[in-house]
């Protein structure tokens, strides 16, 4: 019997599927159970440490027990999205006046960054209701609910009003960029730096449109993630996991590239 044939018998399949079914039915299912996998090793984490972000730039921050969007475990580590962490620490050593978050979930970076700079002002936005919920709250736990400002849908015509302010928009908007940072958007936006993230696994080709949309305003660096993750403070507990675990435990359940576009004002 081939592997194939073992698998099918394994899933209780009535006929053979073709090769190409096959792995997408298996890709599917490892990923549901990687999910499953990783929640567990959540609960370990919050029994043995709390909901306190362990390590990296927002190392010390009250968290919550699950994230309102996608992983959970590697915030709570630390490692989370850990190529974008220099970056994060230009953004709170810059002095920005307003931070405009556009999709911010739970709010762990509109909470992050006004940890790290008391003088911020953060502008959180999020389509989801339960989103913005849980921000308000982590903003609270935080102690800098009075730094963020929290509203549902944003919109380009907002940016006149921070005109003259040294401001950051900071984005995570699962491939809508492309519909939200249009050319007249982009020319709203020339006297700001940008952060976004580019969701080239479920838009293909949109991190060139937006690269080429800000040439002319903006200097441009890319950042890639290839997953791999390194630590400098891990407690011993994580250390006796076994390695399919520790593999979970930083995976960000990404299901292709999602590189950063870094944009700096030329202005």
């Amino acid at each position: 019997m081939t592997l194939n044939e073992k698998v099918v018998n394994m899933l209780g399949l009535e006929q053979q599927p073709t090769e190409a079914d096959l792995a997408t039915l298996l890709n599917g299912k490892l990923r549901l159970l990687s999910k499953w996998r990783s929640a567990l090793i959540q609960n370990t984490i919050l029994q043995k440490e709390g909901a306190t972000v362990s390590d990296g730039p927002f190392k010390g921050m009250r968290f919550i027990d699950s994230s309102a969007e996608g992983c959970h475990v590697a915030k709570l580590i630390g490692c989370y999205e850990q190529p974008l962490h220099k970056i994060v620490d230009e953004i709170t050593a810059k002095g920005y006046e307003n931070v405009i978050n556009i999709g911010c979930a739970e709010g762990y970076y509109a909470v992050g960054i006004a940890l790290k700079n008391s003088n911020v002002k953060v502008h959180a936005y999020d389509l989801d209701e339960n989103a913005r919920k849980s921000c308000a709250s982590l903003a609270e736990k935080n102690g800098v609910k009075d730094q963020i400002q929290i509203g549902a849908e944003f919109s380009a015509s907002e940016l006149i009003q921070y005109r003259g302010s040294k401001t950051l928009i900071f984005c995570d908007i699962e491939g809508a960029e492309q519909g939200l940072f249009t050319p007249e958007t982009v020319e709203l936006s020339r006297h700001f730096d940008l952060v976004i993230e580019s969701h080239e696994c479920l838009v293909p080709g949109i991190t060139d449109t937006l690269k080429t949309r800000f040439s002319k305003t903006h200097v441009i660096q890319q950042i890639d993630d290839d997953g791999m993750r390194s630590f400098n403070n891990l407690p011993n507990w994580f250390s006796a996991l076994n390695h399919l675990d520790q593999l979970l435990a930083v995976w960000e359940w990404r299901s292709g590239p999602t590189p950063w576009l870094v944009l700096r004002s030329k202005l």
